[in-house]
C-alpha cells in the first residue's frame, strides 16, 4: 500500500511534531520514544524494500489504552490498574505484522465505561474541531488522533457504542464487526459478552484494509455469507427520532433522501424494541458483567489511594453493578432474547437498518452537569447493537449546525451478523469525508485505489468462490440480478486467456456461448466473488445449455466461470471477432432479440451504484 508522504521515520517525525503542536497531552496516555519509534520504522522500511508482503507499511497506528501493547503499561485509563503485559493483543499483532507502526496508547472512558471520552484521570479528550464539545467515548484518544492526522488507524473497542460514537462526533470511519470476528484476546473486557475491538480511520477503504487484516482468518464464517447489498438495498430507518433536536432531525432526514438518491430503498420501521433493548444494557441486569470484568479490583481498592484515580460516575456504575442478584440477570438475559426475536421480525426483507450515530454533541459542562443522563441519551441509536448481536459501519455524513458552531453528522449502517459486507456496501454510498480539522501530519488514509476494494470478511478468512462471467451475468446485464441476490460482490474486469469462441445463442434475453478452442482468441469478462452456498443454488438453477467450468484467464489463473455444451454451440454465430458481449449488443443493436436491450445495458451501468462500480 502506498502512503502519502516519505518513508515511514518521515512519517513518525511529521506526526510528533504535530503532537506537539496540537498541544492535546489528553489525547494520550503512553507515547513511544523517538528512537523507539525511528528504529522500527526502519525496520519496517527495509523489510518492505526487500519485498515483504506488508499491505500496512508505514501507516501510524494508536491503540486504545485497555488494548495490550508489548512494552506499554495497559491501564484501562486508571493508573493503578496498570500492568505490563507479555505482548500484544491478537489485533495488534495483527496489524503490526502486515507493517502497521504503533505510536502510542490512547486515553480512554475509564474501564471503557462511556461514550463520553471525559470519564479519565488522565482528561477529558476534548472534540478535534470544537474543544469546548466532547469526543465521545470510550474510545476517544483513538477517534481524535485519527481526526487530527496524528495517525492513520486507531484501534477502538465496542460494547455500547464505543467504536461508532467518536467516530460520528470526530467525522471519520468506525467499523463494528460481528461479536467474535476479531479476538479480544489481550483487551480488557468491559462485559466480556458483549465486547469488540475495532477500527478507525479516514476513510472506508482503509478501514476495511486494516479490518480484514486485524479480524485475521480464526473464525469460520457461514457458508452463505454475503459479500454485498444488491444494487438497491432495501433499508429501514427508525420513523420516530427520540433524542435528537430538531436540527439534527432534519439533517438526518436530509441523509436518508441522499441515500435513496443513490437507489436505496428506504422505508421506516418503528424503533420501540430495539430502544428498550438499549436500555437493558446499563438499566438492568446485564451490568453486572461489568461487575464481573472490573468489580472486584474497584472493591480492593476503595481504601487506598489508587482508588483517588477512580473516576467516580465509573466507579458507582460498577460498584453498583456489582449488588444486581443473580435472578435479575438471568431474567433480563430473557427479555433482550424476546426483544432481539422481535426485533429481527421487525428487519425482514431489509438488508440494513440505518440510524443517527450519535443523536446530539453535548459540551463539556453538559456531560459535567448530568454524567449518567447525557451519557444514556449518547447510546439511544448505538447500545442495542452488540446485544442483539449484529454488525455496524460508523461513517461521517454531513454537518449540522447549532448554537455556536458546527457538529458533525454520522450515521450507522447496521447488519446482520456476519453481513459485516452489506453494512460496508451500504456505508460506501453515505462516506461523506469532511475537511480535515486543523494540522494533518500523518497523512491518514492513503490514495484511494480505483480498483474495486474486496470486502473485508474475504480478508478475513470468509470463503468465496471467484466466478467469471461473459455475458448476460455481467454487471448491468439481465441476469446479473441472480448474484446479486445471493449478496455476490462484483470484482471488477478481467480478461480471459486467448483460448475461447464466443457464440450468440438463441435465447431470451440473449446471452452468449463460451466453447474452448485452440483457434481461440481472448475474451472480455468480469469476476464476481461468491459463496460457497451462493455458487452451490445458482449451479441448481443452472438452464441448459450452460455450464460451470474452469477458465484460464489472461495471466494464467484459472476460475470457476460460463461455458456452453459444444453441441448447443455448433450452429450458433460465431461472435468471436468482437471479444466482448457488451460490444457485440452496441453493435448490433438493431438485431431482433437484441433490440433496446444495450440501451438498457448502458443506462444501468452508468447509474448503477454499488461498491464494485465507485
Amino acid at each position: 500500500m502506498t502512503t502519502s508522504r516519505g518513508t515511514t521515520a518521515e512519517r513518525v517525525l511529521a506526526a510528533l511534531e504535530a503532537i506537539d503542536a496540537v498541544d492535546r497531552p489528553e489525547i494520550w496516555i503512553h507515547l513511544r520514544g523517538r528512537d523507539e519509534l525511528l528504529a522500527e520504522a526502519a525496520r519496517i522500511d527495509a523489510a518492505a524494500a526487500a519485498g515483504e508482503d506488508l499491505p500496512l507499511a508505514g501507516l501510524l497506528l494508536a491503540v486504545k489504552n485497555n488494548v495490550h501493547v508489548a512494552g506499554l503499561i495497559t491501564t484501562a485509563a486508571c493508573p493503578g490498574f496498570g500492568e505490563a503485559p507479555a505482548g500484544d493483543a491478537v489485533p495488534v499483532a495483527r496489524l503490526r505484522a502486515a507493517g502497521a507502526l504503533v505510536l502510542g496508547a490512547t486515553n480512554l472512558d475509564q474501564f471503557a465505561t462511556g461514550l463520553v471520552g471525559t470519564r479519565s484521570p488522565y482528561g477529558a479528550v476534548r472534540d478535534s474541531r470544537r474543544p469546548d464539545r466532547i469526543s465521545g467515548g470510550s474510545s476517544s484518544g483513538s477517534a481524535v488522533a485519527v481526526a487530527l492526522g496524528l495517525v492513520d488507524i486507531a484501534i477502538g473497542t465496542d460494547t455500547a457504542g464505543s467504536g461508532r460514537i467518536p467516530a460520528a462526533l470526530q467525522g471519520i470511519v468506525g467499523i463494528k464487526p460481528t461479536l467474535g470476528v476479531v479476538s479480544t484476546e489481550g483487551v480488557v473486557p468491559a462485559c466480556r459478552s458483549w465486547d469488540t475491538a475495532t477500527i478507525f480511520a479516514r476513510h472506508l477503504a482503509t478501514a476495511e484494509l486494516a479490518m480484514g487484516i486485524m479480524a485475521g482468518k480464526g473464525l469460520a464464517w457461514p457458508a452463505d455469507v454475503k459479500l454485498a447489498a444488491p444494487p438497491s438495498p432495501r433499508v429501514a430507518y427508525p420513523a420516530a427520532l427520540p433524542a435528537l433536536p430538531e436540527a439534527w432531525v432534519l439533517e438526518f432526514e436530509a441523509q436518508i433522501e441522499r441515500l435513496r438518491s443513490t437507489g436505496v430503498v428506504a422505508e421506516p420501521i418503528e424503533l420501540d424494541v430495539f430502544l428498550e433493548a438499549a436500555r437493558l444494557l446499563y438499566d438492568g441486569g446485564l451490568v453486572a458483567e461489568r461487575y464481573a470484568a472490573v468489580g472486584s479490583f474497584i472493591d480492593s481498592v476503595a481504601s487506598e489511594g489508587v482508588a483517588a484515580t477512580l473516576d467516580p460516575t465509573v466507579a458507582g456504575i460498577i460498584s453498583a453493578a456489582g449488588k444486581v442478584p443473580a435472578h435479575r440477570y438471568v431474567t433480563d438475559t430473557a427479555t433482550l432474547e424476546q426483544l432481539r426475536t422481535e426485533a429481527m421480525q421487525r428487519l425482514e426483507g431489509f438488508d440494513a437498518l440505518v440510524v443517527p450515530t450519535a443523536p446530539f454533541h453535548p459540551t463539556l459542562a453538559e456531560v459535567a452537569a448530568d454524567p449518567v443522563g447525557v451519557n444514556s441519551r449518547m447510546g439511544t441509536y448505538t447500545n442495542f447493537c452488540n446485544l442483539f448481536d449484529l454488525s455496524a459501519v460508523a461513517v461521517p455524513a454531513g454537518t449540522v449546525t447549532d448554537e455556536g458552531g458546527v457538529s458533525q453528522f454520522g450515521l450507522t449502517v447496521i447488519a446482520g451478523a456476519f453481513e459485516d459486507g452489506v453494512a460496508a456496501d451500504i456505508a460506501g454510498r453515505i462516506e461523506l469525508t469532511p475537511e480535515k480539522p486543523g494540522l494533518f501530519a500523518a497523512g491518514a488514509a492513503a490514495p484511494r485505489s480505483a480498483a474495486p476494494v474486496v470486502p473485508w470478511p474475504v480478508a478475513a478468512g470468509a470463503a468465496v468462490v471467484p466466478l467469471v462471467v461473459v455475458g448476460a451475468h455481467r454487471k448491468g446485464q439481465p441476469l446479473a440480478a441472480e448474484l446479486e441476490r445471493r449478496g455476490a460482490f462484483w470484482d471488477g474486469r478481467v480478461v480471459t486467456a486467448a483460448r475461447y469462441r464466443m457464440v450468440a445463442l438463441e435465447t431470451t434475453p440473449p446471452k452468449p456461448g463460451v466453447v474452448r478452442s485452440d483457434q481461440g482468441t481472448a475474451l472480455v469478462a468480469e469476476r464476481w466473488l461468491l459463496s460457497e452456498a451462493g455458487l452451490g443454488s445458482f449451479l441448481a438453477g443452472l438452464p441448459e445449455p450452460m455450464l460451470l467450468g474452469s477458465i484460464t484467464l489472461d495471466d494464467g489463473s484459472t476460475a470457476v466461470g460460463f461455458a456452453c455444451d459444444s453441441v448447443a454451440a455448433e450452429g450458433a454465430r460465431d461472435i468471436s471477432e468482437y471479444g466482448d458481449w457488451i460490444k457485440y449488443l452496441e453493435e448490433n443493436a438493431a438485431a431482433p432479440g437484441i433490440q433496446g436491450l444495450w440501451q438498457e445495458t448502458r443506462n444501468a451501468l452508468l447509474t448503477g451504484l454499488s461498491r464494485g462500480q465507485r
